[in-house]
């Protein structure tokens, strides 16, 4: 028996091709999330999107469409977006403004909420959380209990799991592993354009510092920065990179 059925109620999204994606109302009732038969959802594009079995559930304005799959125990609601090839399985849920596209998985007991983004190939499980404006993609993976929110960027080949949190303005990529916060260090509002430098240890054990544009070892960059700085931001550096070192382990 199906769970659900769309409605003739529809939006219509996209500027050049036009996509229309119904409403779904509950033909049972979903006592584990409090939906009773004739109640509506949100949007979808069609039964594609949706599993037709479990208590997968599409509810608010959230919209699900393209090849964009939504199943087992997993919730999308809110002003949420799934759509592509994305996937969200299990007991995981997204919701507020966060969107899921592209290839990206999130499953487990995952959260994706508020403004975050989680799309190329990345996945999102276990008790993971991306939240606040943070992104997640590439080939980026974010599980265990880790967390990554603020403004926070994860990406690359990236891996953030266990306790492990990474927020603020944080960039985390390339081969970086972070499984607890001593793994990794960021300093916001230095150098001469007022940014954040990012200090990480990757899979190999090599300190990493992001800083704009530049990506390298802390050796790499402090002799970039000996070319291109003036005495007070080069000496500001080698004393942040000091800091590094000390939280990391080295």
């Amino acid at each position: 028996m199906k769970k659900y059925e769309l409605t003739d109620e529809y939006i219509e999204i996209g500027l050049v091709t036009k996509v229309k994606l119904y409403r779904i109302k509950a033909l049972v009732a979903i006592a584990s999330i409090g939906v009773n038969a004739g109640d509506l959802g949100g949007y979808i594009e069609n039964e594609s999107n949706l599993a037709q079995t479990g208590n997968a559930w599409v509810y608010g304005n959230a919209k699900v469409y393209g090849d964009a799959w939504v199943s087992g125990n997993a919730k999308v609601y809110g002003n949420a977006k799934v759509y592509g090839n994305a996937k969200v399985l299990d007991n995981a849920e997204v919701y507020g403004n966060a969107e899921v596209f592209g290839d990206a998985k999130v499953y487990g007991n995952a959260k994706v909420l508020d403004n975050a983004e989680v799309y190329g190939n990345a996945k999102v499980l276990d008790n993971a959380e991306v939240y606040g404006n943070a992104e997640v993609f590439g080939d980026a993976k974010v599980y265990g209990n880790a967390k990554v929110y603020g403004n926070a960027r994860v990406y690359g080949n990236a891996k953030v799991l266990d306790n492990a949190e990474v927020y603020g303005n944080a960039e985390v990529f390339g081969d970086a592993k972070v499984s607890e916060r001593s793994d990794i260090v960021w300093f916001s509002n230095v150098g001469t354009e007022y940014g954040t430098l990012t200090v990480f240890k990757t899979k190999q054990g090599v300190l990493w510092a992001t800083r704009g544009c530049f990506s390298g070892s802390v050796e790499e960059f402090l002799k970039k920065s000996a070319e291109v700085h003036d005495e007070k931001t080069k000496r500001e550096y080698q004393l942040l990179i000091e800091v590094a070192k000390s939280r990391l382990g080295e």
